[in-house]
C-alpha cells in the first residue's frame, strides 16, 4: 500500500518551532506538503526545523506569529498564502504554560488565557483560512488536544475546561463544514515526553507509564501520524473525531 501522499499541499502548524509542532512540520513536510513552520518567541529553533525539512528535500519557511492576537493570526495565514499560495491543513498545536493548582488557586486570568489559546486562537485562524478552503472545497483542521478531557486530571480545571472546549468547538465545525469538504478533527495526546518536560521528575514519568496498558510513553512522532492520517485524502470522510494516542490509556 501507498504512503500517504501530501503533495501539492500547504500546511501550517502553530508552535512548530520545537516539541510536537516540530515533529508534525517534519512529518507533514516528509510526505511532501509545503510547511509554514509557525513560532512565537524561538526565531532559531524554528530556523532548525526548517533547515532540517529542506536537508530532506522539502518545503519549508518559519513565520512568526502571536497566535492569541485576531489580527497576529489574520497575517499569518496571510503571509502563508503570500509564500504557497494557499493553506490546506492547519495543525493548530501551539499552547501556553500549563499551571497545576487547586481549583480555588487558580485566578480568573489564567482561566481566560487556556480558553484564548484553545478556544479563541482556532477561532480566529480558522475563520481566516476559512474562505479559501471553501472555495477550494479542501480543508483540513487539526486540534491538538489531550487525554485529560477525558480522565478529568485534577488540579488542572483551567487546562481541562479549555481543551473540553476545543473539543466541542470540533463537532460543532465538523457538522458546518462538512459540505465544504472541509474536515475538523482531534488529536489527543497521552503524556508524550518532549522538550519541556525535561525538568520532570522520573517518578512522575514512570508511574504514569506504568499506568499506560502499553507500558510505554508514546513518542512525538506517534502523534504526528495521527496527523498527518487526519491530513490525507484517505481520511476525506472522517470528521468531527477525535483519535486519542495514548496506548489505550484511554478509551471509547
Amino acid at each position: 500500500m501507498a504512503t500517504f501522499s501530501l503533495e501539492g499541499k500547504v500546511a501550517l502548524v502553530t508552535g512548530a518551532s520545537r516539541g510536537l509542532g516540530a515533529t508534525i512540520a517534519r512529518v507533514l513536510a516528509s510526505l511532501g506538503a509545503k510547511v509554514v513552520v509557525n513560532y512565537y518567541q524561538s526565531a532559531e529553533m524554528a530556523d532548525e526545523v526548517v533547515r532540517s525539512i529542506r536537508a530532506k528535500g522539502g518545503e519549508a519557511e518559519a513565520v512568526q506569529a502571536n497566535i492569541l492576537d485576531e489580527s497576529a493570526c489574520k497575517k499569518l495565514v496571510g503571509c502563508a498564502c503570500d509564500l504557497y499560495g494557499k493553506v490546506d491543513i492547519m495543525v493548530l498545536n501551539a499552547t501556553p504554560t500549563q499551571t497545576m493548582l487547586p481549583m480555588e488557586s487558580y485566578d480568573a486570568e489564567h482561566y481566560r488565557s487556556m480558553l484564548d489559546a484553545f478556544v479563541m486562537s482556532p477561532f480566529y485562524l480558522s475563520k481566516a483560512a476559512l474562505a479559501g478552503m471553501k472555495e477550494r472545497k479542501f480543508g483540513r483542521i487539526i486540534n491538538i488536544t489531550s487525554e485529560v478531557i477525558d480522565n478529568g486530571v485534577t488540579d488542572y480545571s483551567a487546562y481541562v475546561a479549555a481543551k473540553g472546549g476545543q473539543n466541542s468547538w470540533t463537532h460543532t465545525m465538523a457538522r458546518e463544514l462538512g459540505e465544504y469538504g472541509v474536515t475538523v478533527n482531534n488529536v489527543a495526546p497521552g503524556w508524550i515526553p518532549v522538550e519541556r518536560h525535561e525538568e520532570e521528575a522520573e517518578e512522575a514519568m514512570e508511574g504514569y507509564r506504568q499506568g499506560v496498558p502499553m507500558k510505554r510513553m508514546g513518542s512525538p512522532e506517534d502523534v504526528a501520524h495521527a496527523v498527518a492520517f487526519f491530513a490525507s485524502n484517505e481520511a476525506s470522510f472522517i470528521s468531527g473525531q477525535k483519535l486519542s494516542v495514548n496506548g489505550a490509556n484511554t478509551v471509547g
